[in-house]
């Protein structure tokens, strides 16, 4: 017992010990917005006004149910009368600070409310009231404090601002409004004499130097910094002397050949600092930093660690629908990954600076960060924008993803706090304005927003590096993706192109607490991401991914003379293609008849990685099997140093030719075949099928499933999507065993319509054109609401446009049926309508029956009914007649931006122009209706009886 009573002194003093020579924490509220803590509430106005509750603490009080909600645009769509509500929250809490406490330095600490806030303990002020909502700050309430006994807080929140700055530069912006005390709330003690900050500049050569801001000094004689690696080994340490009254103290040495920070390399190093008295530590902080040198080289582009770069970046607002901008760090982390998913390296943090834990998974996963300073579209007056200067650098400064510090948004610029910024930051980053009309370059850098691919041209032949902090604005389905690989590639082989950030990452929906928690996006205000409000993933991100993929591989369609070599291209900035992996797998494909999607794997290896070093071209060699012919599919899967696969390349090995000899394949009953005609209809016959066609159009009027007359009501085709046509002529003949009708059209367009003695419903037809399309193909009627789902052999599983169709891949993919328009509720992707790419083979399962479509020429898309990429006063782009299509070119679509200016996409890029057509287009379709009579060997491929769809 005296043991175990000796052991409990020991760890009681140890813990002292430890409290002594650390920061202290004691949260008042909870940590994040999983972890919460209830204090008592009052509102003046809005929903639950006027009377005390309770109220969740971090939180978005609009999302606890009080007050009322505002869109910082709000103020632009109504008009000069309206007014934002003023919204006024008081919150009380009682907690206790233990006695050890006393005769130490103690602040509580804010790390974001919105707006105005003012803090009283045990009613007294803690100090002046704090303006700016995105902002940490603290106040020293040592002298305020009753030690071991109960203390009350009281804060006053006002969700706008006193400050006619502060709403201009925060409020009045294009995001929804909120208000409340949005992040953790913590004491924090220290002993009297402490660190109350440092900023660390840590160079690539291995120099390493910090300022560190003291307080309290009296009787500290010695400051000692000590540097250790990941493995928490030390690598250098330094110490200087320190005189009673010292504020400030500066501290430089070296590190032998430090590991780099970069977005490739995300190295991370401790720095320890410790204050001494008398070789007795009575103080101590750490801080993560990394090693790294931030230059811009003007007239030529930015350097990291000597090495141009260039940004793959996003735009992110800090969000999660049910809690607003109140998030949590496993929200940041996903986001981070997302983002390093689509092979991007970069983020701008729009428009205020993010938590702290935001930054810091940047740091460790790897991004190269824009802080921002708000200001959407309006400043801060200098004496506020000081303030709030110093707040975020302080915060921020030893993040080493931190490249660039963003003084405020789109003309919300006060050149006064250009240089405030230095102040607080030892490294001294480079100081960027996000701005949106040309000529306002700042520190060699133009970032100028949307400008199209034309502009950005021109831009580029200029004396500026160009960095659009803001380009492709993916409202709806536009942007993001959508002719990303035509800017990149100008980026890319441009010397003062930087690269960009993609307007935005996510749609900025919010759970309305007042509309029964449903989804609201504002209208056309915050539709913008690549994602969905819950992080749902659209076809852009996918798009993204493959264009920003650092193993850069062009080859679209595997040559007839292929030997397993593939050329490839290392956009790495400092990462040799042979620290990443590559397999290859030979794959067959599920046929339509199957229950399955996906492909079989026959066959897999891994390959040697090549020798290609950053920005350089070279091969990989397969070593395919000598057999690898006789397989469906060719995949390979590229994976990087830290074992995350950078992107999937899916190639056909057997074209669309071989493939529809699946249907022939599996049906191996034949039945007689004959014709009948009436007045107005030529009828073909096989089996207890009918399909009649229109004498005056030769269209498909209907099919007939058996004797007692059930249909298939997919009818009115082809029908030539470009341009009017007008009977010529139409006639009916056997060839063989086999019956068609043959129709000739006064343009010159041909259809023949052909029923093979095994249920195949053969359709030929041709057209020709010459001149500048958006579309160009056939089309059918069927009605949407009979649809159930949709199967098919091509790329997928996202839709596609003319100028966003990478990141889908072939394979058999499968989808229900969804009247997700992108952007909206219900978010459920992907979406099922809308152009599918490189389609060998379709099956629709409808309320009446299957409907299976194969074609015999490469490189078709199907399109499936009524949608559009975006929705303005009137759906763009406009949609082939008809609602099934089945089609050789498809349109591009343009961004709200050029959607709203002149509705050309053209100025977008080349990929963006309509389709420059000229020639003869010849398809053959095979349809098969129903159900196929197989043999018993191929029971395998029909559905289970109880899953055939009857009347």
């Amino acid at each position: 017992m005296k043991c175990f009573s000796r052991i409990y002194v020991l760890l009681c003093l140890c813990s002292q010990l430890l409290h002594s020579q650390s920061k202290e924490i004691q949260f008042l509220s909870g940590t994040d917005s999983e972890h919460t803590k209830e204090w008592d509430f009052w509102i003046n106005g809005g929903r639950k006004s006027g009377n005390w509750n309770k109220i969740q603490v971090p939180s978005q009080w609009e999302q606890q149910g009080f007050g009322s909600y505002n869109y910082g645009r709000d103020y632009v769509t109504y008009g000069k009368n309206f007014k934002f509500n003023d919204e006024v929250g008081l919150y009380k809490h009682k907690f206790s600070v233990p006695n050890s406490w006393k005769g130490k330095s103690v602040n509580i600490v804010f790390e974001g409310s919105m707006t105005d806030t003012e803090v009283k303990i045990n009613g007294k002020l803690a100090g002046e009231i704090h303006q700016g909502a995105f902002y940490e700050f603290k106040y020293d309430i040592s002298g305020k404090l009753n030690f071991g006994k109960e203390n009350i807080l009281e804060v006053k929140v006002s969700k706008m601002s006193a400050d006619k700055s502060v709403n201009n530069a925060e409020r009045l912006a294009d995001y929804w409004v909120l208000g409340g005390i949005f992040r953790p709330v913590y004491l924090e003690a220290c002993p009297k004499e402490n660190i109350s900050a440092t900023s660390i500049d840590a160079k690539a050569d291995g120099t390493f130097r910090s300022n560190i801001y003291l307080k309290g000094i009296q009787a500290v004689d010695n400051l000692k910094v000590e540097i250790f690696d990941a493995k928490n080994t030390l690598v250098g340490e330094s110490q200087i002397q320190i005189q009673t009254g010292d504020t400030l103290k500066h501290i430089q040495f070296s590190v032998k050949n430090p590991k780099l920070w970069t977005a490739e390399t995300p190295n991370l190093y401790k720095a320890k600092f410790s204050l001494n008295k008398k070789r007795k530590n009575i103080f101590q902080t750490e801080e993560k930093f990394g090693f790294r040198t931030i230059e811009i080289k003007k007239g030529d582009g930015i350097y990291i660690n000597g090495t141009k770069i260039k940004m793959k970046g996003i735009n992110r607002h800090v969000w999660w629908p049910e809690t607003g901008r109140a998030v949590n760090k496993n929200i940041d982390l996903m986001d981070a990954q997302f983002i390093k998913e689509m092979n991007m390296n970069a983020v701008r943090c729009s428009h205020y600076p993010p938590n702290k834990s935001f930054l810091q998974i940047c740091d460790s996963l790897g991004l190269y960060v824009l802080d921002e300073l708000a200001g959407w579209q309006k400043k801060y007056s200098t004496a506020v924008g000081k303030k709030l200067v110093k707040e975020m650098v302080t915060r921020d400064a030893n993040h080493p993803s931190i490249i660039f510090w963003s003084n405020g948004n789109e003309g919300g610029h006060n050149f006064d706090l250009d240089t405030e910024y230095a102040k607080y930051d030892l490294s001294n980053r480079p100081v960027i304005h996000a701005h949106h009309k040309p000529g306002n370059a700042f520190n060699g850098i133009d970032c100028n927003h949307y400008e199209d691919y034309y502009s950005t041209k021109k831009i580029l032949e200029g004396e500026n590096i160009y960095m659009p902090t803001e380009f492709l604005h993916a409202q709806d389905d536009g942007g993001g993706g959508t002719s990303l690989a035509d800017y990149w590639e100008l980026h890319w082989n441009s010397q003062k192109g930087a690269g960009g950030f993609l307007w935005a990452f996510a749609d900025e929906g919010l759970v309305r607490t007042d509309f029964n928690n449903q989804i609201d996006v504002n209208a056309i205000n915050a539709p913008d991401g690549v994602v969905g409000p819950h992080r749902e993933k659209e076809g852009s991100f996918y798009a993204i991914r493959e264009i920003y993929s650092p193993v850069k591989i062009d080859l679209k369609t595997l040559p007839n003379d292929f030997n397993g070599i593939i050329p490839v291209e290392n956009r790495y900035h400092f990462t040799n293609l042979n620290e990443c992996q590559f397999e290859w797998k030979l794959v067959k494909f599920k046929t339509p008849f199957s229950l399955e999607s996906g492909f079989q794997i026959i066959q897999k290896g891994k390959t040697e990685s090549p020798n290609i070093k950053p920005t350089e071209k070279g091969n990989i060699n397969l070593n395919l099997p000598s057999t690898w012919k006789e397989m469906e599919g060719l995949l390979l899967t590229a994976t990087d140093s830290f074992g995350k696969e950078i992107y999937t390349w899916t190639w056909k090995i057997k074209c669309n030719d071989d493939i529809s000899k699946q249907f022939s394949k599996f049906l191996i009953k034949e039945f007689p075949v004959s014709v009948s005609e009436n007045d107005s209809l030529f009828i073909l016959k096989s089996e207890e099928k009918e399909f009649s066609f229109g004498k005056k159009d030769g269209l498909l009027k209907s099919v007939i499933l058996d004797k007692k007359g059930k249909k298939i009501i997919f009818r009115n085709g082809p029908v030539f999507v470009n341009g009017k046509t007008e009977l010529s002529s139409i006639k009916s003949f056997a060839e063989s065993e086999n019956q068609v009708i043959e129709i000739s059209y006064k343009d010159g367009k041909k259809v023949v319509w052909k029923l093979n003695q095994n249920g195949i419903l053969e359709l030929n037809y041709e057209y020709s054109l010459s001149g500048d399309y958006q579309f160009s193909g056939v089309s059918f009627d069927y009605p949407e609401n009979y649809v159930i789902s949709a199967k098919w052999l091509g790329k997928g599983p996202y839709h596609v446009w003319k100028n966003r169709t990478q990141g889908q891949t072939y394979n058999v993919w499968q989808n229900l049926r969804n009247s997700t328009r992108t952007g909206f509720s219900p978010w459920i992707y992907p979406e099922f309508k809308g152009y599918f790419d490189d389609i060998s083979w379709m099956q629709l399962n409808t309320a009446e029956g299957k409907i299976t479509v194969g074609t015999k020429e490469e490189k078709m898309f199907v399109r499936l009914f009524d949608f559009y990429g975006i929705y303005g006063a009137e759906g763009y782009p406009k949609l082939p007649t008809g609602n099934i299509s089945f089609l050789d070119a498809i349109p591009p679509l343009g961004t709200v931006l050029a959607f709203n200016i002149n509705n050309d996409t053209a100025t977008l890029g080349p990929e963006s122009e309509p389709n420059h057509l000229n020639g003869t287009f010849k398809r053959t379709l095979y349809f098969y209706f129903g159900l196929p009579n197989l043999g018993d060997e191929n029971k395998q491929f029909i559905m289970p009886k109880e899953n055939i769809l009857t009347d």
